[in-house]
């Protein structure tokens, strides 16, 4: 177990809250499939953090998972930002969330701070060797994290940037002095991939080796390794045999599938071309959930699909405008029209079931009210404003539809939409992160535990903060929650930042997120974060 002093354990029951609503929802699911139960339809919770290992049986070896992925992955470079769904097959991670969002010693066998935060120690585990043998230590962790502080790119830098001084107290032990207490540092090496965990090392031998090829031939301690990669087609792992888990993995070998294209991806379970999918989109999950024939693993979690303003830009840079926005988008008809009726509805960034979702941060957001809309866009235009707005989005097909559906949403309040369509690189890259837009398309969520998601989205300096929010207040409210290891403490501060960010209407939110899993019932051993991330040593066919 993570230890701290008496009184500080780090993020106890962080995202608790949560955690009892998924596994009451999980309980009343019927078994692992996702139809669902007499009188219960649409989205809902089911099977979130994985299956019922203890309740699937004795795993059987051998055979190879094959799985569609939503993009080609970039590389197993974890100092490169990227979403790649193999590379915890091929790392694992120094330590895992648990259900609670809270970091637990994985690979590594203890994380300790002894003054609430400041330092700590990282314990690992004796024998631990890299799947080209070379021995899992202390140096290695402290050559890993030093690679997240010499590339400031690395979607780590801004944890790793954090450490005042990395020591090898002896081979199995690295003590870390940072800056200022960090109470959330444990997490940073639990993250998902794509979050930039320090928890992902790649073998010193292996790093001296490739250089800068290091992202297409990875060296890990999870338990499988990249045997063959053709991108844009398939990429193959097979078994690590000598991986730190005695009888793990169970599979002989893992095969991922880029299938980028949502129609093809969902049709590729439903026919049986693939095992499992990693659904990025309301209607895979909706499809999921509706077929007695699969298996499916989603949980809401924490933030939302959302709607950026651009901050420094009129009209959004006036509140009337803001609010204006929101009040003109009528949920139910959002619902009905582009989520198949079936749509879990987001009024914040923090869901509605956790701890730090306050009623009175529920009722700053604002409700749908088109004619105080239409009074507030009136009163702007008569100061000299104007009303005519570009939207940017991306050019599939839902985005589409989702902003031709806007689009006469505001001009029933004196907006006038004017959309604009990207491919999605293009999107990405010229408008969203170029922050060359008005107002503009997003999706965020389900995340696991709020740090460092919420703090990327809300702090003024926050690497997702494409729209320019800023408020002094929130930023330090976001600071000292991550510095705290007072888990009461930590809940308050995310309440009131739920508050301010819903009273400044920071983005539009309007329905939670969709990320999921869904896989062939014979697909057992399941274990995942919220993200999709999978932890794959565990995991076996039933066939």
């Amino acid at each position: 177990m993570i230890t701290q002093r008496r009184g500080s354990r780090l993020a106890a029951g962080l995202a608790a809250g949560l955690t009892a609503l998924l596994l009451a929802a999980c309980g009343s699911a019927p078994g692992i499939n996702g139809a669902a139960a007499p009188g219960e339809s649409g989205i809902r919770t089911v099977n979130p953090y994985g299956g019922d290992l203890a309740a699937e049986g004795e795993p059987r070896p051998g055979g190879v998972l094959v799985m569609g992925t939503d993009r080609e992955a970039i590389g197993f470079d974890p100092t490169v930002q990227n979403t790649n769904m193999a590379a915890l097959a091929v790392y694992d991670s120094l330590l895992k969330l648990d259900e609670q969002g809270v970091a637990q010693p994985y690979m590594a066998e203890s994380m300790e701070s002894p003054d609430d935060g400041l330092t700590w120690r990282m314990g690992l585990r004796d024998g631990g060797r890299f799947s080209d043998g070379t021995p899992l230590d202390a140096d290695s962790v402290i050559i890993n994290v030093q690679r997240h502080l010499d590339k400031p790119a690395s979607p780590g830098y801004r944890y790793a940037s954090q450490i005042a001084s990395m020591t090898a107290v002896d081979p199995l032990t690295v003590e870390f002095v940072l800056q200022q207490p960090f109470g959330a540092f444990p997490t940073v090496f639990a993250l998902n991939f794509t979050a930039g965990n320090l928890g992902s090392i790649i073998s010193p031998a292996a790093l001296e080796q490739y250089g800068d090829d290091i992202a297409s031939n990875p060296v890990g301690a999870g338990p499988f390794v990249l045997s063959s990669w053709t991108r844009d087609s398939r990429m193959e792992l097979t078994k690590n045999p000598d991986y730190w888990q005695q009888g793990m993995p169970y599979l002989d070998g893992l095969e991922f599938r880029p299938l980028p294209d949502t129609e093809t991806r969902y049709a590729s379970i439903e026919n049986g071309d693939v095992d499992l999918i990693f659904g990025g989109y309301h209607t895979e999950l909706l499809r999921g959930l509706e077929n007695p024939n699969l298996s499916v693993f989603y949980g809401p979690g924490n933030g939302a699909e959302y709607i950026y303003f651009n901050h420094e830009r009129a009209p959004f840079d006036d509140h009337r405008m803001r609010e204006a926005f929101v009040r003109g988008i009528d949920l139910d008809a959002l619902a009905a029209t582009q989520f198949r009726g079936q749509m879990e509805q987001a009024k914040g960034w923090f869901g509605a079931d956790t701890p730090y979702a306050t009623e009175e941060a529920t009722a700053a957001w604002p409700a749908f009210d088109p004619e105080r809309a239409r009074a507030l866009v009136e009163e702007y235009v008569a100061g000299g404003g104007s009303a005519t707005v570009q939207y940017k989005t991306t050019n599939a097909p839902n985005r589409v539809a989702f902003a031709e559906f806007l689009q006469a949403q505001m001009a029933a309040v004196g907006i006038t939409l004017e959309p604009q369509f990207f491919d999605l690189a293009q999107y990405s890259s010229s408008v969203v992160q170029s922050q060359d837009f008005q107002v503009a398309g997003w999706v965020g969520g389900p995340y696991d535990t709020p740090y460092p998601a919420v703090q990327n989205l809300l702090s003024t300096t926050g690497n997702a903060n494409y729209g320019a929010y800023s408020n002094p207040e929130v930023d330090s409210l976001l600071t000292q929650a991550a510095a705290t290891t007072d888990d009461a403490e930590r809940t308050r501060l995310y309440q009131e930042v739920a508050l301010l960010t819903n009273q400044d209407i920071a983005v539009a939110y309007y329905s939670r997120g969709y990320l999921s899993t869904i896989a062939k019932p014979e697909v057992k051993g399941m274990v995942r974060y919220l993200t999709r991330d999978m932890f794959f040593a565990t995991t076996w066919l039933d066939r």
